[in-house]
């Protein structure tokens, strides 16, 4: 009960007793502070305001934010015109309405009885003007706004919770004995002011009720909803909001089934996406280059309470009144309540921040990438651009977690520290001594930090680089058989980089262990000299439970900042790092946009000569492939910019091409020729801009399309190909489809243009791939059209309907520009003009019959090589001008298509009813045919990780090792436990001997005990996190990367031909990142939350064990939400992990064609907006798993909180019988158990999503693979000895499932025979090669059904039962599938089927149809294996007439090619495969159209250089150019999969109906060459 003084404390006073209460105000406090701590607050309460201070203070606040908003409403917003919820807008606004009125009551009552109540009146008057005002705010939100009001919302708790608060204090007022009506004016007036009060509550919390009701099923919300793209959050009130309970049906679904995309649309609010953060950050990038926690209260007052309590007990003194503990035992939880929802949106704005900095450093990565300047270009791989994006934006998200913590911890520090100082005094500052030892060392070890952790990336960077190089020419490392020597590559990459991040997570271990124990040091020190001189005069401190145990209590506190400092110490140098990396990146040089000046085609000036316009004028270029740089002789005020100098003479940079004078006139069409090497693509190129221009100027009138040797395909269907982002133009459609030659190809496609195309076209042939190109640079309708040499990836056939429906004079382009590279020469004769390239100058210009006329070299090279003027009967009757006589814009007609000649092609001749037959109707979503898809989404498991994937994990680790650090976990944990006991040891023993009158022991005593146990805890921590980190996590990583790797370069090029190389890169670059760096932090924290939960258990049931009945129903619910929450997230983890793929192959896929990319006019914006749209995706998915685990921190708090305030009540219900010093330690240990085991769960939930990462590369481990690399079966040594190769009954496919692409084929090749290949396109040429590789194996074969997907789970029994079903059906005529099945190779009588294929593949050799080149030496690409000498490196690039260009290199064989081989030309590349078929002395060899892209003088010299080196081999020749294989000894002819003819060529010239004397005829050869029998 009250006393007088008390009652006068709590404010209800009129004027003549006011001065009584400030006469006993100082002893009242310090009579009350003994006793009563809520008297204590109330006291202090009516001291600084009264109820001014706790009504009208926020009342004020209220209204000057209700008059803001309102304004802000009113100038910033628009109505929403959805009108608004009736049945919660007038309740609202009816309850509001009574509440105020009461409040005018209540302030008349106030003023008739003249009772002040210490600031009451007052008080109401501004809660009248604030609720007033409020009921003008919510008229306008319910216009502006869909959802409640954030401000009003807020001022409804507050408005309940002080007024609560009021009643409580008025009813103890009134409570109170000494109450007399003296103190009154009117006895009753407390009890009529009470009754107000009280009503005023009830209404103004049933308008809160209505006003939070949910609103989601609302019309005002569904209207929004379908009017624009709203999340839930932003429809959610706050209390939804700050409760994640707007995330909990997304939780709820994710535990009844897996997640999709399409669950997550309505999660994320618009602010959060990648242009939104693009341009704030651009902005400040772009300004910047121009220019240049909460703490929680220890338990002090509960342990006073208990010792207090005790000791009246044990004095047979009154004890204070129980409800006090439980009061302080409330509050505790309270404001633990209060800083997890603090806590929580403090993580979440962070994670907020993480993941819009990531979206923004992607988004600027990838724009960044699309101007990189050639020499930037060629610093930066495919490889380094994704590690920037995989994983140095991926350290956003850490800045965010962890830098907002630098301004915090220091905060909280500082408030620990003056809770000690202020308990302890002076001799907290001699423990805070420890951070004078700690400070330079970790200062140091952060240095060395820093440059381990750029050593790390740097070699992460080049393991990435070696796996993208090799995935994205994985086909040529599987005919080569490389796979050993790039997998020593990449081997040693790795090696080094588990080096450096070795070293990395050694010092992280130290450091973090330095911080851990910590505490635990300062404690030591701390209570060392306090024992000895904290006392008052610096006698001895006493020990008390107060003293240890609030002080332990605090001490716990400092554990969070300090845990973190470490943490922020090796987040921030890895941020540091990343950033600078992505900072170096993003300061590369860019593409001069000026470097070509673009005008439209209605500028296009006259030629001053001829008086007709001109598309396209170079005057005086210079171009160079290298940045050019400033001789040394120059003065540094005399130094110009790159692309302004005045002339080429002033750099030492050697120019590709030189003095450049070039008028190109519109309509026409030039071809540019020349020998490979002298600049043809290069002149190209800078038409474009994609060269460094040192000197001239270049003009382009009108928009450019442009069509690169080597075909830019995307992974998409045949019509996105060709449309590109175009609208869909039936009619141009057709025209262009047929002009193209793409009307047989998509008639024989599974779904015609709806077919989807595998990455880089892995599913097309050559010359469909380049057909494609073409048909989509048409589909442009550009003015200047660049060809660089498209023609030699197609058969002669092809090349002729080309010619003649698209790009010649009577094309469908024939009114526009164009630029044709060629090496052909037999379309010369029908151009308008010629440039001839030597040695990077036009050596010739002018008409073809001007160049003949000069009898130069160019009328060499056509005297000596062209067939049609050896044989003018073959001349086509096509004008060579017909193309001049029209200037203007060309629609692509109907009647331009008609007039265009077929002859000789008639595959291409189709009518317009089989193109209506593939193309009609498609644009019609219900009539287009059903897409036939070859990349299927990626996979994802269901449910949580598996047991088995953590066995994985831990069988990589070793078992031993996880048992010993276990062991030691546990041995650690009751190491610190015994810390604590031994302390409350320290203060029961030095009690008793005081009260036995007995000689106290010495302080050494104690402390020599404590400080043993404190070292022995941090030795075995140390040894805890170094076995954590290094012998398991280490261990862990390198096994698993190690079992990927082998898996990923064993698998069948099925797997590859039908998943993107994006999704393989995300397993080695963000998933083994994860494994490397995140899961063994997850695995120790792990451990030890849990060693730590069990710990403080174990000592609050030992000292309350009352404790233990609420535990099960507590672990229950842990379980409960912890199982709901993982179902969730485990989907949500696995759908962010996906959804990186998508954005590492748009990626990917953009670098290859950036040329393209660049020169089609609004292609870069289209391509930047979907990469956009990929990156919101990511962020979707990313802001979804964080608001889960959000939704988990609130709910596992509360029941924290819960833990907390039980152990509370326990000992306060048994504060009479408990020890003072055990409920210390109790309360102590319970005070952090909410961080435990929201830690620990986290933990579980962490590590189980981060087994993802395990899962997924296991899922790549799984997967079945090719044939053995080695088997035991017999052979002769030195196998192939004569190179007989027999296919007998030969059929196969690419993969289970699709048709045989060989069919039944049987032949025989005699050794040393020349064979030559021939066929129209997809007749089943290159299929014939890889089967002689075994890249496909036989149909229905033992290994090509063992390496299908399908039977990844079956054993070779299975395999082989369901092979011979197949066989038993195979004689069926119903079963097609099987008739043609089977079938074997032989060579030198060995079946090929029954070698390992490192043994086949090493003694094969091929010249592919693709050149490739890896990044690297010259040697590097010539002998991976360092078998042969330099001597016979160069013979072999002077057999393939590529050593003097070589020779002349910086370095010779030593010089570095780059990825791709972007510093050769293409002819060049494919002369350096020739010289790897030269070193490797085969007996049989393989030309996959080896010549194609090489000049005709070049190919006959290699045409007679392969006659001479290789007259003792059996050589396979597939050629597009017919002339090539008229010397074969025979010619193997090959239409759809089967052979048709098999014989010599003058025996297949001889017959009328050959299809080989068609392509002859058609190749326009067959009169001219004579046929030797």
């Amino acid at each position: 009960m009250l006393s007088t003084s008390s009652f006068q404390a709590t404010g209800c006073l009129n004027e003549p007793t006011s001065t009584l209460f400030h006469s006993h105000l100082n002893n009242t406090i310090q009579t009350l502070e003994s006793t009563d701590l809520i008297q204590v607050a109330i006291s202090w309460l009516m001291v600084h305001g009264g109820y001014l201070t706790l009504l009208g203070g926020p009342a004020t606040v209220a209204t000057v934010v209700f008059l803001a908003r309102i304004q802000w409403l009113k100038t910033n917003s628009l109505p929403h015109a959805f009108g608004r919820t009736n049945w919660i807008y007038w309740p609202t606004q009816l309850f509001i309405g009574i509440g105020c009125t009461i409040l005018v009551g209540l302030a008349y009552t106030l003023i008739i009885n003249k009772v002040h109540f210490n600031g009451m009146l007052p008080s109401v008057v501004l809660m009248v003007l604030a609720w007033a005002t409020a009921i003008t705010l919510n008229k306008f939100e319910h216009r502006y706004s869909v959802r409640s009001s954030d401000a009003l919302f807020m001022y409804f708790v507050i408005t309940i919770v002080t007024s609560a608060i009021t009643i409580f204090i008025m009813h103890l007022d009134m409570a109170s004995n000494d109450m007399n009506s003296r103190e009154l004016s009117e006895p009753a007036s407390a009890v009529v002011v009470y009754r107000f009060w009280t009503t005023f509550i009830i209404a103004i919390s049933v308008g809160f009720f209505v006003e939070a009701l949910p609103r989601d099923q609302t019309k005002v919300q569904r209207l929004a909803r379908e009017n624009s793209v709203i999340s839930d959050q932003e429809l959610s009130n706050l209390f939804s909001r700050i409760s994640y309970s707007h995330f909990q049906k997304t939780v709820s679904l994710g535990a009844k089934r897996p997640l999709t995309g399409g669950d997550l649309h309505h999660i994320t609010p618009a602010n959060m996406m990648t242009e939104v953060h693009f341009k704030r950050i651009s902005k400040s990038w772009e300004e910047e280059v121009a220019e240049s926690v909460v703490a929680k209260r220890p338990p002090w007052y509960l342990i006073r309470f208990i010792n207090d309590y005790a000791e009246a007990v044990r004095t047979e003194v009154e004890p204070p009144p129980r409800r006090i503990g439980f009061v302080i035992a409330g509050m505790m939880a309270f404001f633990s309540m209060i800083t997890t929802v603090c806590l929580s949106i403090s993580y979440q704005g962070n994670m907020d921040l993480g993941i819009s900095g990531r979206a923004a450093t992607v988004a600027m990565i990838y724009r960044k990438a699309m101007k990189l300047s050639p020499h930037a270009r060629q610093q930066c791989s495919l490889g380094d651009i994704t590690n920037l994006m995989s994983v140095d934006a991926e350290r956003w998200i850490e800045a965010g977690r962890y830098m907002p913590p630098l301004v915090t911890v220091p905060l909280e520090l500082i408030f620990a520290v003056v809770l000690l100082y202020r308990l302890l005094g002076w001799p907290i500052i001699a423990g805070l001594s420890m951070f004078l030892i700690v400070i330079p060392t970790q200062a140091k070890l952060g240095k060395m930090m820093n440059t381990l952790q750029e050593s790390y990336l740097r070699w992460m960077d080049s393991r990435i680089r070696l796996m993208a190089e090799v995935l994205s020419n994985i086909k040529i490392v599987k005919l080569y058989c490389w796979e050993t020597p790039f997998r020593n590559k990449i081997d040693a990459a790795r090696s080094r980089e588990l080096v450096g991040l070795k070293s990395l997570v050694i010092i992280r271990s130290f450091l973090s262990i330095v911080y851990s124990s910590m505490t635990m040091l300062i404690a030591l020190v701390t209570f060392g000299v306090y024992s000895v001189a904290g006392g008052p005069n610096m006698t001895p401190g006493a020990m008390t439970p107060e003293v240890i145990f609030v002080s332990i209590a605090i001490f716990n506190l400092m554990n969070r900042p300090l845990g973190l400092i470490s943490q922020m110490i090796f987040r921030s140098i890895a941020v540091s790092v990343s950033m600078g990396r992505i900072q170096e990146f993003l300061l590369k040089e860019e593409i001069d946009s000026d470097a070509v000046q673009k005008f439209s085609r209605q500028e296009q000036p006259l030629d001053p000569d001829s008086s007709r316009p001109l598309a396209l004028v170079i005057d005086q270029g210079t171009f160079s492939w290298e940045k050019a740089r400033v001789p040394s002789t120059l003065e540094e005020n005399e130094r110009q910019p790159i692309l302004s100098a005045p002339h080429n003479s002033l750099y030492a940079t050697k120019p590709v091409l030189l003095d450049i004078n070039l008028k190109i006139h519109d309509g026409s069409l030039t071809a540019i020729v020349g020998r490979i090497g002298q600049g043809k693509s290069s002149l190209l190129n800078a038409i474009m801009g994609e060269m460094y221009k040192l000197h001239g100027a270049v003009s382009v009138y009108g928009d450019m399309a442009y069509v690169p040797q080597q075909a830019w395909i995307i992974n998409a269907s045949v019509r996105d190909n060709i449309l590109l982002g175009k609208p869909f133009d039936q009619e141009k459609y057709k025209r262009i489809v047929s002009a193209a030659g793409l009307v047989p190809d998509l008639q024989v496609l599974p779904a015609g243009d709806q077919t989807e195309i595998g990455e880089r076209g892995i599913n097309l042939s050559g010359g469909q791939k380049q057909r494609v190109s073409l048909a989509r640079a048409a589909y442009q309708d550009a003015d200047v059209y660049l060809f660089d040499d498209p023609l030699s990836a197609v058969d002669a056939h092809v090349d002729q309907h080309l010619w003649q429906n698209l790009i010649g004079p009577e094309g469908l382009l024939k009114n526009k520009t164009r630029l044709l590279v060629t090496h052909g020469i037999h379309h010369l004769e029908h151009v308008d003009n010629i440039i001839f390239l030597r040695d990077g100058q036009i050596a010739e210009h002018g008409e073809y019959h001007e160049l003949m006329e000069a009898h130069r070299t160019f009328y060499q090279l056509i005297t000596e090589f062209s067939t049609s003027r050896k044989n003018p009967q073959r001349k086509k009757k096509q004008s060579p001008t017909g193309s001049n006589s029209q200037y203007g814009a060309v629609s692509m007609s109907k009647s331009n298509d008609a007039e265009v000649r077929q002859e000789g092609c008639d595959e291409y001749d189709s009518d317009s009813n089989e193109i209506e037959t593939i193309v009609e109707g498609t644009n019609e979503k219900e009539d287009r045919p059903r897409r036939r898809e070859l990349i299927a989404d990626e996979k994802m498991e269901d449910g949580k990780v598996g047991w088995g994937v953590l066995r994985t994990y831990l069988k990589a680790a070793s078992y031993r090792n996880v048992f010993i650090c276990v062991l030691f976990v546990v041995v650690a944990q009751v190491a610190q436990i015994s810390t604590n006991f031994w302390l409350r040891y320290w203060m029961k023993d030095a009690e008793e001997r005081k009260r036995e009158d007995q000689q106290p022991r010495p302080v050494a005593f104690y402390l020599l005990g404590y400080g043993s146990l404190v070292f022995l805890y941090m030795f075995l921590d140390v040894t805890v996190s170094y076995i954590t980190w290094v012998a398991c996590g280490l261990r862990a990583s390198k096994v698993i990367h190690n079992q990927l790797l082998t898996h990923v370069l064993r698998l069948p090029m099925s797997f590859f031909d039908t998943t993107p190389m994006g999704r393989v890169i995300n397993r080695f670059s963000s998933d083994i990142s994860s494994i490397d760096d995140k899961l063994p932090s997850e695995i120790n924290n792990f451990f030890v939350f849990f060693a730590l939960i069990v710990g403080t258990l174990a000592v609050i049931a030992y000292s309350t064990p009352l404790f233990l009945i609420a535990v099960p129903p507590l672990a229950a619910a842990y379980l409960v939400v912890q199982d709901y929450f993982i179902r969730s997230s485990s989907s949500l983890k696995r759908m962010a992990s996906v959804s990186k793929s998508p954005l590492y192959q748009h990626f990917s896929e953009s670098l290859a064609g950036v040329s393209s990319i660049q020169t089609i006019s609004g292609l870069r914006d289209q391509l930047t907006r979907k990469n956009d749209d990929i990156a919101d995706d990511i962020i979707i998915r990313h802001y979804a798993y964080s608001l889960d685990n959000r939704w988990l921190q609130i709910r596992l708090e509360t029941l924290g909180v819960a833990t907390v305030f039980i152990a509370a009540s326990l000992a306060v219900s048994s504060a009479g019988v408990l020890d003072a010093s055990l409920v210390g330690l109790s309360l102590s240990y319970s005070s952090n158990m909410i961080i435990f085991i929201n830690y620990f769960v986290r933990s579980v939930s962490e590590m189980q999503n981060l087994l993802v990462s395990v899962e997924r590369t296991q899922e790549y481990v799984e997967k079945p693979t090719e044939a053995p690399m080695e088997t035991s079966t017999y052979r002769l040594e030195g196998w192939p000895r004569h190179g007989r190769v027999v296919f007998k009954n030969y059929s196969a496919r690419y993969r289970e499932g699709l048709d045989l692409v060989v069919k039944d084929i049987s032949f025989e090749i005699q050794p040393s025979e020349k064979v030559g290949i021939v066929g129209r396109t997809g007749a089943g040429k290159s299929s014939l090669t890889l089967a002689l590789f075994r890249i496909i194996e036989a149909a229905d074969s033992f290994w090509a059904l063992a390496s299908d997907p399908t039977t990844e789970h079956m054993t070779a029994d299975d395999i082989i039962a369901i092979r011979e079903r197949r066989q038993k059906l195979s004689g069926s005529s119903d079963n097609t599938l099987c008739q043609e099945s089977g079938g074997s190779i032989e060579i030198d009588g060995i079946d090929i089927s029954t070698m390992g294929l490192r043994e086949l593949r090493q003694h094969l050799a091929i010249i592919p149809q693709d050149p490739t080149i890896f990044a690297g030496t010259v040697r590097d690409n010539l002998d991976p294996f360092e078998e042969h000498s330099d001597l016979e490196l160069w013979e072999a690039l002077e057999r393939a007439h590529l050593k003097q260009y070589v020779a002349s290199l910086e370095g010779g064989l030593m010089f570095e090619m780059t990825q791709n081989g972007d510093n050769f030309s293409v002819g060049q590349r494919s002369l350096i495969c020739l010289a790897r078929a030269i070193l490797r002395k085969t007996k049989v060899l393989i030309l996959d159209e080896a010549t194609a892209a090489v000049d005709v003088e070049t190919d006959d010299l290699i045409q007679k250089t392969i006659r001479r080196e290789f007259k003792d081999r059996t050589i396979l020749t597939i050629a597009h150019r017919i002339k090539t294989i008229m010397d074969s000894d025979k010619v193997l002819v090959l239409d759809k999969g089967r052979v048709q003819e098999f014989d010599p060529p003058s025996e297949l010239l001889g017959r009328e109906t050959s299809l080989f004397k068609q392509l002859a005829h058609q190749a326009g050869i067959v009169e001219d060459q004579t046929i030797t029998s």
